[in-house]
């Protein structure tokens, strides 16, 4: 069997990346809520005419989150697969992950403070 093309299997990755977005956004809630703060901040971004480094940063923000998210969410099925049961060092790695999230969750917190506390006030 030939093997197949650099484009081709870049395209393929390109498909696996969009069933696991689609996957993590249909079947986790925290992720569902992160999407909705996402388009309020998007929606607010247009409302108030944020600079384009403004949007950078926005946009920035608001991915590192949900990139994060989704690699906690990760961990945590991996770690659920491998020890089903409760087991205080993968719930020390689950913490850890989660903590992970918290951190850049409150970064982007910030960012969005900064942005658009001025423009409010």
């Amino acid at each position: 069997m030939p093997k197949e093309s650099f484009l081709v299997n870049r395209i393929k990755s390109v498909g696996f990346a969009m069933k696991g977005a689609i996957l993590l956004i249909r079947t986790e809630a925290s992720i569902k809520i992160q999407l909705f703060i996402a388009i309020v901040m998007t929606g607010l971004g247009f409302y108030f005419e944020i600079t384009h480094t403004e949007w950078i940063l926005q946009i920035l923000a608001i991915a590192l989150v949900m990139g994060v998210e989704g690699a906690n969410t990760a961990i945590e099925k991996i770690c659920d697969f491998i020890h089903p049961d409760f087991n205080s060092k993968i719930g020390f790695i689950k913490d850890v992950s989660a903590g992970a999230v918290m951190l850049v969750s409150i970064g982007a917190t910030i960012i969005g403070f900064i942005i658009y506390l001025p423009k409010i006030v």
